[in-house]
């Protein structure tokens, strides 16, 4: 039993790490902001969500944000604060989904589900907050509405989207390999 907790810490951890490397892995999208850019730290933070529960998938991706602020020596709170907020918006319906209903399908309407949730939700939020946030900590102008506006629906709505068909995309094959190992490490841990 023992051995078994500390094989699940382990995972953890190294699904942490593994995100916060697969975090410099990016690239930016043609036509959006270049700041914008796609990574795949979200797989292993899904595949934590999936194996385990919805909340170790947010803790893996904690570790991740926890880990980059401090090799970057927190330059960019925002922004991982930011990235963290958009990561458990993908991850959580996806694996609450998953455990729910089980299966290739719940994986499928799950990924659908967290792409919108996170397109939407961190639209509200880079209205709401992040873009402020950015402002007040780079010492600029406090953003108008229009500005802000602008720059949700130029930028951050269809860079999320696009990062979660892309996420999609890349997540679906995997889990169909990885589903025989999932379900076996499953029984193994519950």
């Amino acid at each position: 039993m023992q051995s078994s907790h500390l094989l699940k810490l382990i995972i953890i951890a190294l699904l942490g790490t593994i995100s916060m490397v697969l975090l410099f892995i990016n690239f930016p999208i043609p036509f959006l902001p270049p700041y914008l850019k796609i990574d795949f730290s979200e797989v292993p933070a899904l595949i934590a969500g999936l194996l385990f529960t919805p909340v170790v998938g947010i803790l893996v991706e904690a570790i991740k944000n926890a880990l980059y602020l401090l090799y970057t020596g927190a330059s960019d709170p925002v922004g991982a604060v930011a990235n963290f907020i958009a990561g458990t918006l993908f991850i959580y319906p996806v694996a609450l989904l998953y455990h729910k209903l089980k299966g290739k399908r719940s994986i499928v309407t799950g990924l659908v589900t967290g792409t919108v949730v996170m397109a939407l939700g961190m639209s509200v939020l880079n209205y709401l907050i992040i873009l402020p946030a950015y402002s007040w900590l780079m010492g600029w102008e406090t953003m108008s509405n229009g500005v802000k506006l602008a720059t949700v629906l130029g930028g951050t709505l269809p860079f999320n989207f696009i990062k979660g068909v892309i996420l999609t995309a890349l997540f679906i094959p995997l889990f169909v390999k990885l589903k025989p190992w999932i379900d076996q490490k499953r029984i193994t841990f519950h």
